[in-house]
């Protein structure tokens, strides 16, 4: 099947923002819009849209497209293409403040009604507090890599010594071994050496900075979330090594989500960054199986 990559662009008053979009040329029915919100240390089409030599299925978006899906991601302000002039540091409530912009767009340009969302790491902050502030946007929410209070996060713990050093700029550097450190810190070997080199390929092309904001926020505003004011489907995703957040501060995010649509999954074999992982498929079934899942037919 035939998929095709198309950019686009919005704009958040003065501020641009990219957008990319693959669906498959022929598709019918449409099995659903998705938008794919990205992390703290990389692009959105690195992160979705990857390629991979002998890595069959590498881009989620083409896999997700060649089954009926019209897929979405962006670059938030600061990143990528997006625009980087403005003086801030792009924290979490700025890039809910894209996906504001992001979503209109896209729900304008699909004709959909309602998004199936899904967010990694910060980008799952960034959803879900989006998802808080327009829940009617959103049809069903995956939060994959997700932190909510940040208790007994051992990533955070180590990411707060530098705190200093984030809140006295907008913006840190990143190099290859940065890119190489987001695979080792947890579980090293969980993702194979062609998949961190083409992925670090794919993020130094578009940036050789990230802003600070989000990890400011990670590592001392936490939480930043209600979880009563998520009232979406939500699909927690959480990797077996990860170390962005403990299972405990998760189970407690999911006990008080109000939906009873709700799924906690871990991953086995996954830490962070999941769809560069070498169980990646494993990320795909889960996310495919959730947002194909038909509505109930009883309440009670």
């Amino acid at each position: 099947m035939q998929v095709q990559g198309t950019e686009h662009w919005t704009n958040k008053g003065e501020v641009r923002l990219f957008l990319w979009h693959k669906r498959a040329i022929e598709t019918s029915p449409l099995q659903g819009t998705v938008l794919f919100v990205h992390g703290s240390s990389m692009a959105s089409q690195p992160t979705f849209d990857l390629q991979v030599p002998g890595r069959p299925d590498s881009s989620v978006m083409a896999w997700f497209a060649e089954r009926g899906f019209d897929t979405w991601c962006m670059d938030n302000e600061g990143y990528g293409r997006s625009d980087k002039r403005r003086p801030i540091n792009c924290d979490i409530a700025n890039g809910a403040d894209d996906l504001e912009a992001g979503t209109e767009y896209v729900l304008r340009q699909s004709g959909a009604r309602q998004l199936l969302v899904y967010g990694i790491s910060s980008g799952a902050l960034k959803a879900a507090l989006f998802t808080q502030r327009r829940p009617e946007r959103v049809a069903r929410l995956a939060l994959d890599a997700f932190v909510w209070t940040g208790e007994r996060s051992p990533t955070l713990a180590e990411r707060r010594k530098k705190l200093p050093e984030f809140l006295a700029k907008n913006r840190r550097p990143i190099d290859r071994s940065f890119v190489h450190s987001i695979f080792n810190r947890d579980h090293p070997g969980s993702a194979d050496e062609a998949t961190v080199e083409a992925f670090a390929d794919a993020i130094l092309a578009l940036d050789d900075s990230m802003p600070t904001g989000t990890y400011v926020d990670m590592c001392s505003k936490l939480p930043l979330v209600d979880p009563a004011g998520i009232p979406v489907p939500t699909l927690l995703l959480r990797g077996e090594y990860d170390g962005i957040a403990s299972i405990d501060d998760l189970l407690e995010f999911f006990r008080r989500l109000p939906n009873a649509d709700k799924q906690f999954t871990v991953m086995a074999g996954i830490s962070h960054a999941s769809f560069q992982q070498k169980n990646y498929l494993t990320v795909y079934h889960l996310l495919h199986a959730f947002f194909s899942q038909p509505q109930p037919v009883y309440r009670g």
